[in-house]
């Protein structure tokens, strides 16, 4: 029996951003956070990515602690480095140089190959009516799809 997919999205992204572009990465992770993620022990509805010196992280990525061990145990919302090319990292650096840009992560997932992946976007945040307009749109699909 295989595993269940693991695919933990980060729904408010899309409402609070106009998402521009988007990128998978990997990441530096400990025995026990990748344990904690297949068993459905992460969230990143509060997280967002920065640089800190050369390199990519994401802060307030809540990971649970895995099982009941007492030894190696991560701390749960501790930064961790996304692995990105070399250009794709100076073309991140660049736009969130652009006022207004920011770097929000959209999706964690399991790859195929069993790597715990995130999918990041390069975001621009929404104004007040730009939301009224999401939430009409969303309401307009709904009622559509009852009655469909």
């Amino acid at each position: 029996m295989a595993a269940p997919a693991i695919d933990v999205r980060n729904r408010r992204a899309s409402f609070e951003y106009h998402l521009l572009d988007s990128f998978t990465c990997g990441m530096v992770l400990m025995g026990s956070e990748i344990k904690s993620i297949r068993a459905g022990g992460a969230s990143i509805s509060e997280a967002f990515c920065t640089f800190i010196g050369p390199d990519l992280v994401v802060r307030n990525m809540q990971i649970a602690p895995y099982g009941t061990s007492v030894h190696y145990v991560h701390e749960p919302k501790r930064d961790r480095k996304l692995l990105l090319r070399a250009s794709e990292l100076g073309k991140l650096r660049r736009k969130v140089k652009d006022a207004g840009i920011t770097i929000v992560p959209v999706r964690l997932f399991i790859s195929e190959g069993g790597y715990a992946k995130l999918e990041i976007a390069l975001a621009k945040g929404k104004k007040m009516h730009d939301k009224r307009e999401s939430i009409k749109e969303r309401d307009v699909r709904r009622d559509l799809d009852r009655e469909g």
